[in-house]
């Protein structure tokens, strides 16, 4: 990975700030770019990884493009949990099409004031699989 690549990733506090104030659909997007730029995504793990609800009582496998993002989550039901990467490989190869099993959503870059967006895991997959088919 070049510096420049290196730089951007790592957050400073501003970008933090920039990034998480986004709409939900912002942070989605930009979840798909970095996550198909990197090939990895970011969840909070601690004897199991973290999981919310919908409204309707639907499981959500929480995710985000970078450690920075989802250790800023780690908090309240989450407390004690902690930034875990595993490839984008794993997601699109195991994990979507287990959460597809489980009927469990993928859900895209929650923040500590939102939710985030929860696609199905096949449109979750067709959204990155179109953005990796770009590099």
């Amino acid at each position: 990975m070049s510096e420049q690549t290196l730089s951007a990733i790592k957050l400073g506090a501003q970008q933090l700030a920039d990034v998480v104030t986004l709409p939900a659909q912002q942070r989605y997007l930009r979840f798909v770019e970095q996550v198909a730029q990197t090939n990895e995504v970011w969840g909070l793990y601690r004897d199991g990884w973290a999981l919310a609800k919908t409204d309707d009582g639907t499981l959500v496998f929480a995710m985000w493009p970078a450690s920075e993002f989802a250790d800023l989550c780690a908090e309240y039901e989450w407390d004690g949990y902690e930034p875990h990467a595993f490839p984008l490989d794993d997601l699109m190869s195991d994990l979507l099409p287990q959460l597809e099993e489980d009927g469990v959503l993928p859900g895209i870059f929650y923040t500590p004031g939102d939710r985030g967006l929860t696609p199905t895991p096949t449109m979750l997959r067709v959204d990155l699989e179109r953005e990796m088919d770009k590099h």
